[in-house]
């Protein structure tokens, strides 16, 4: 029952990454491949109908946590205070720009939310991939099961650690580089004319980088945490995560490729396979560590130590398994509602 939370846990991070994370990669995206006033509001319409459901995945997270594993959320949401505040304001500012853009028909109005926009959803991207990186790396908890962080302290991975230091702003690159190579070929599917060159041949390149970073990006991660090493070679879902994300990686690369090896549609599903790949090896590496000690591993808290009763985790499997199938009724619903290239919504709507 408890390695079952646990991939109900994983499962849903994965969700949320490869959803959300194509609304991400568009924003961060957003003043290249889209140049003129049509061509933004035809980026916004193409995320427009699923932006909002799809950050409903980190709430669901969230819960899962609350539910089943209560030691790690509680540790987690004072640990990473800082961290949390900062990811609440962007996807405030990124809600705010989408709604707000089109409200007043000036020049400046309008390009003064694409600039938030497009920060904003850049910054979730870099945060997302640094707080994968602090749970990786590990955090100061001590034997009470809480700790504090700075925003940085030495920039080595090593105790006393902060939220940044050379593996956590790589972790950060990487994640920007993958979630905006994600966005690239969500555009190219999406979209068409001028937007959709562009969006594929920068979601292309962005993946050229993926492959460039992916092994240096390893390696550092088995530097840094011993036990996620040594489970590289013995564990058969870390490999079969990996096997999915290469083959997800060079979907993506050879389909976003110019003429007629373009399909879009494999691009953008090579683009989620390799993220769910990579969240997957991560999370058949980690276990059934869920919140890392940097200073001392007896501190560590495993999903067997924070785990519910099993009376609790019975019962709220039962609501889990009414809730989720509904969830990604709606999810496949929406998708087949909106299939199709997006088109610039009116003047003066919002997409």
């Amino acid at each position: 029952m408890i390695a079952t939370w646990f991939a109900i846990a994983s499962l849903t991070v994965t969700l949320y990454v490869v959803l959300d994370g194509f609304d991400l990669g568009t924003g961060a995206l957003h003043l290249y491949a889209a140049r003129t006033d049509a061509e933004r509001r035809q980026v916004l319409a193409s995320i427009g109908p699923f932006w909002d459901g799809n950050e409903v995945w980190l709430l669901a997270t969230g819960g899962v946590l609350f539910v089943a594993f209560p030691p790690v959320l509680a540790a987690a949401l004072s640990g990473f205070y800082l961290a949390i505040i900062m990811v609440v304001w962007c996807l405030i500012l990124r809600g705010i720009a989408i709604e707000f853009r089109s409200h007043v028909a000036d020049p400046l109005w309008r390009a003064a939310w694409d600039v938030v926009f497009a920060i904003a959803s850049t910054l979730l991207c870099v945060f997302l991939g640094a707080a994968l990186g602090n749970l990786l790396r590990g955090v100061p908890l001590d034997a009470t099961g809480y700790f504090a962080l700075t925003l940085f302290t030495d920039w080595s991975a090593r105790a006393p650690v902060g939220i940044l230091d050379w593996y956590t702003v790589l972790a950060g690159v990487f994640a920007l580089a993958a979630l905006t190579g994600h966005g690239g070929a969500w555009l190219a599917l999406r979209t068409d004319g001028a937007v959709r060159e562009r969006a594929r041949r920068a979601g292309r390149a962005l993946y050229a980088v993926v492959a460039l970073l992916w092994i240096p990006m390893t390696l550092a991660t088995a530097s840094v945490n011993r036990d996620f090493g040594a489970a590289l070679g013995g564990r058969p879902l870390v490999w079969a995560g990996g096997a999915i994300a290469l083959a997800g990686l060079v979907a993506a690369l050879r389909h976003l490729a110019p003429g007629r090896a373009a399909r879009p549609g494999r691009a953008f599903a090579g683009s989620c396979a390799f993220l769910a790949g990579i969240l997957l090896a991560t999370a058949a590496g980690s276990w059934p560590v869920m919140l890392r000690s940097a200073a001392d591993p007896t501190h560590s808290i495993t999903a067997p130590g924070a785990a519910s009763s099993p009376a609790g985790l019975r019962a709220a499997l039962s609501w889990w398994a009414i809730a989720f199938p509904l969830a990604i009724g709606y999810l496949v619903l929406l998708f087949r509602l909106h299939r199709g290239r997006a088109r610039p919504a009116a003047d003066g709507e919002g997409y």
